[in-house]
């Protein structure tokens, strides 16, 4: 049956259960992107894990998530959301089965990149539905829920991964998305209506899909293995198998990104032949000429690489340097979550009466001020309590830009093209995501250097203070409470803890920068963007494809 825009439409209490269970399955993949971060500690501890390995845990997730939002969301638009939706939940809990079964660093990065696979199927099909169901005001409410849902459940994850680490083990950390996938599964299957493009064409964009993917994970990878094989000349030797890395003269980390850079490149050129033929594109660049679109999602990328990045490095520095266990970093880390929780309460009204823009752009400036306050506080004897307050502060930044930049970007896009826009505007954050998680692991590893200016400091011979060194920096700090086994551990530990809260100091700096400069460029949005969703006036719409839930 073919309806229009208006027809798609749900209305009543349907459409809010509906909303609900979407939310849900969001819920579910952001909680397990932020629940390993208080995981990885213990993980690295169980499986022997090194700086870079747990770099991969994270980067494997947000790289496999955002190479494959675009492509997701472009088949969600041609054979149907609610159907991509539900395939995406069923690959996400199979994945999270096996990362809780995984015994080495191949294995649970390689279960960590099938989540991935699941997420990117999850998260623009939900987004595309709630645009395509949803209308006027009722539509600018469900986009603050589901941007609250993101930023809450980021905040969220930190005390849900703790308490399972800490009462269970971290393999609970994944365990929890069975009931929940389960939950969600029954309920999209029972109240979801299925919506899908009815002028959407037959094909996939294969050049376009091999060419994002490539040029993101050599980027990646250049990010978080230059430090281990070397930024320009070899400081080690790469093996993939039984093949091993020829060149002795050049790195294979400037290779990947080179390539990367290329292939990005190279993507950008054919996307542009393709639509000028009128072939199916991955990514639609004439999308980019909407101005609230293209800015918003050039903020999107430069907050994200500060947001995700300063999330991975706490809980390490916590648990490394001050003996937390993973519970109570969690419980720490909660104040962030109250934050996001009151901003999103407060977000709608305060959008309605100053615009979705410049409440956007006071949460970005409330985090940036939360990131600097940590990074002037942060040292070997801070309290949970003294890093609170900035935590708090942190969470309502976090809160206010995740809820409205989501309605800003989709602002303008027409219905059609909602699964490709969902997908382009959730690929920034996570191409943000992982490239930051590389750059402050980088940063990290860099910073964690000054362990052995520090033992120097103290007397420590130059050569043990080089292992040390090696060994906290490789084990990201983890390795810091062991050394009060050692003779003179005290002194070993407090250089060792200096370390790494000058380290931290210095991520802290860095992820401030980069969301003080998505600040800045958050000027360029149209100050009116969203503001006619909120005001209740709805544009003109194409067509659209709905059919009856089951």
């Amino acid at each position: 049956m073919t309806t229009t825009r208006d027809q798609v439409a749900m209305t009543g209490k349907k459409r809010w259960v509906a909303l609900l269970f979407l939310a849900l399955g969001v819920a579910m993949i952001i909680l397990d992107a932020t629940i390993v971060n208080v995981a990885i500690p213990t993980m690295v501890r169980d499986l022997n894990l090194s700086t870079n390995d747990a770099e991969w845990i994270n980067a494997a997730y947000s790289l496999t998530f955002a190479s494959l939002l675009i492509f997701f969301g472009r088949l969600a638009d041609r054979f149907g959301r609610k159907l991509l939706f539900i395939i995406g939940i069923i690959a996400f809990v199979s994945a999270s089965v096996l990362v809780a079964a995984s015994d080495s660093a191949a294995t649970l990065i390689g279960a960590r990149a099938l989540q991935g696979v699941g997420a990117a199927m999850i998260l623009p099909s939900s987004l595309s539905v709630i645009n395509a169901v949803f209308v006027g005001k009722a539509r600018a409410v469900a986009f603050a829920v589901w941007g609250g849902t993101i930023g809450g459940m980021a905040a969220l994850g930190p005390l849900v991964g703790g308490w399972l680490t800490t009462y269970y083990s971290w393999h609970w950390a994944f365990l929890i998305n069975v009931p929940i996938g389960l939950i969600v599964l029954i309920g999209v299957l029972l109240v979801v209506p299925e919506t899908r493009d009815v002028h959407g064409r037959k094909g996939i964009d294969v050049p376009g899909t091999i060419l994002v993917t490539v040029g993101l994970l050599g980027i990646v990878f250049a990010m978080i293995e230059g430090q281990r094989y070397g930024w320009w000349t070899p400081t080690a030797t790469f093996t993939f198998g039984s093949w091993e890395w020829p060149s002795t003269a050049i790195s294979i980390a400037p290779v990947a990104g080179i390539l990367g850079v290329i292939a990005i490149i190279a993507m950008l050129l054919v996307e542009n032949a393709r639509s000028k033929a009128g072939k199916i594109v991955i990514l639609d660049l004439k999308l980019f000429k909407i101005r609230s679109f293209g800015a918003g999602n050039a903020v999107a990328v430069i907050v994200s690489l500060g947001e995700f990045g300063l999330l991975f490095a706490i809980p390490l520095f916590l648990q490394a340097t001050r003996g937390y266990d993973a519970l109570q970093t969690g419980v720490i880390l909660l104040a962030l979550a109250l934050g996001s929780f009151v901003a999103s309460g407060a977000g709608a009204s305060l959008s309605q009466r100053f615009g979705p823009v410049r409440v956007l752009q006071l949460g970005m400036a409330l985090e940036v001020i939360g990131i600097f306050g940590l990074g002037i506080m942060l040292s070997t004897s801070i309290t949970g309590w003294q890093m609170a307050p900035w935590l708090f502060i942190y969470g309502m930044g976090v809160g206010f830009a995740t809820a409205q930049l989501t309605g800003v970007i989709l602002s303008e896009v027409p219905v059609a093209e909602s699964g490709s826009a969902s997908a382009v505007q959730s690929t920034s954050r996570q191409v943000g995501a992982a490239i930051g998680t590389a750059i402050i692991g980088t940063t990290l590893i860099i910073g964690l250097g000054t362990t052995t200016t520090e033992l120097e400091n103290r007397g420590v011979p130059t050569e043990q203070a080089q292992q040390i060194g090696d060994a906290v920096a490789g084990s990201a700090g983890q390795a810091i409470p062991a050394l009060a086994q050692q003779p003179d551990g005290d002194v070993l530990v407090e250089a060792a803890s200096q370390g790494f809260a000058n380290a931290i100091k210095t991520v802290a700096w860095v992820a401030g920068a980069f969301v003080f400069l998505g600040l800045l460029a958050s000027f360029t949005l149209p100050r009116n963007a969203a503001r006619v969703e909120s005001e209740g006036y709805e544009p003109p719409r194409e067509r659209e494809e709905s059919g009856s839930s089951p």
